[in-house]
């Protein structure tokens, strides 16, 4: 396998648009200005560092190759330098690639917020009892990434989990992390709610959206019905009495958002947001669907019709089937502490068929 080298100019001008940034950043410009300014800077920072290490290691190897080969050194320096430069070789190498993957193509929604929805599918109230567990590994993994999650919208199970919920996990990169959790959740185990011992296959959908901002998705007034209605609840003091919820339908598409918590105020705030990251995502679906099929890797699909994921109790391990990633800590991955190691492996699978794809130049 080939050394891996990246044009040094390439390098450099990477290091002058950041610095260039930068000076802009210091000139003080308007505050609309700085946000995007902040925005270019915190994407461009560690490509910027990784590529003056990369240049500093560079010259540091041109140093020591004069020296070795000067006949003028003394012997001792090229001794000396003829020992530094295999560790200096390697350390280069390492350096390209880490920079090249820093310079694969970037998701222009990967340092976005997202909206979570978890649904239960196939299985009655086992599938919304392991809705729940889905969601609440979630919520865990966000919490310990330093992510604000808010329930936006929530129907419960009739014997606890959800029959679906949506939440806004805020943070800088989520969905770069969870993009991946997209699809069919399939879990097997002997249903909590009955004790015949037999393993049943229930199953619930993930859908992970990034979050929509005014400025990419712009919905007309005439484009969209909002319609309230009295919020259902499990009962007793849950159930509202006023007619609070919001059901907001966008006409063009038939795309139609619900959001049933106690003020109808936040209800139309919650639904407009969901709305804006499905027309968003229905957005970035049409886009990709006109590249061709080699430029969309497998476990960048995000087909949520897709089965990605067997968590099966009896043998305390989960799979992930676009990776064939087999892990036998499943109590740790749903609760949310062994996920990490998952979504690692599924990012580290994206990366190389992306580094697939350039070095094929079909992106």
């Amino acid at each position: 396998m080939a050394a891996i080298t990246i044009p040094l100019a390439r390098v450099e001008a990477l290091i002058q648009r950041f610095d260039a940034l930068s000076a802009e950043m210091a000139a003080g410009p308007e505050p609309d200005v700085y946000v995007k300014l902040s925005r270019d800077y915190s994407e461009l920072e560690p490509v910027a560092e990784k590529s003056r290490d990369y240049v500093a290691a560079l010259q540091e190897l041109d140093d020591l190759k004069e020296i070795q080969s000067d006949p003028e050194s003394d012997s001792e320096m090229r001794e000396l330098a003829q020992m530094d430069i295999k560790p200096t070789e390697e350390k280069i190498t390492a350096l390209a690639s880490e920079l090249q993957v820093l310079l694969l193509p970037k998701d222009a929604a990967d340092n976005k917020s997202a909206i979570l929805e978890v649904r239960a599918g196939t299985g009655g109230d086992e599938a919304a009892l392991f809705a729940g567990s889905l969601f609440r590994m979630y919520q865990k993994y966000a919490e310990d990434n330093g992510w604000k999650v808010s329930i936006m919208s929530v129907s419960e199970g009739d014997v606890g989990g959800f029959k679906e919920i949506i939440a806004s996990i805020t943070g800088v990169g989520v969905f770069a992390k969870m993009k991946f959790e997209s699809g069919v959740h399939r879990v097997q185990r002997v249903p909590e709610t009955e004790s015949g011992g037999r393993i049943h296959t229930s199953a619930a959908t993930v859908a992970v959206l990034p979050e929509a901002e005014e400025v990419d998705i712009d919905i007309r007034p005439d484009d969209i019905r909002i319609d309230t209605m009295r919020a259902s609840g499990a009962g007793g003091q849950h159930v509202n009495t006023t007619d609070s919820a919001v059901r907001i339908t966008h006409l063009p598409t038939g795309i139609v958002v619900t959001s049933s918590e106690k003020s109808q105020h936040q209800n139309r705030a919650n639904a407009m947001k969901v709305l804006q990251a499905r027309l968003f995502e229905a957005e970035r679906d049409r886009a990709d669907n006109e590249r061709a099929d080699a430029r969309r890797g497998q476990v960048g699909s995000g087909d949520r019709s897709e089965r990605i994921r067997t968590y099966n109790f009896p043998q305390g391990r989960v799979t992930d089937h676009r990776i064939n990633l087999t892990l036998y800590k499943l109590e740790k991955v749903l609760s949310g502490e062994g996920l990490p190691e998952m979504i690692d492996a599924l990012i580290a699978e994206h990366q190389a068929q992306l580094l697939a794809a350039v070095e094929a130049d079909e992106i």
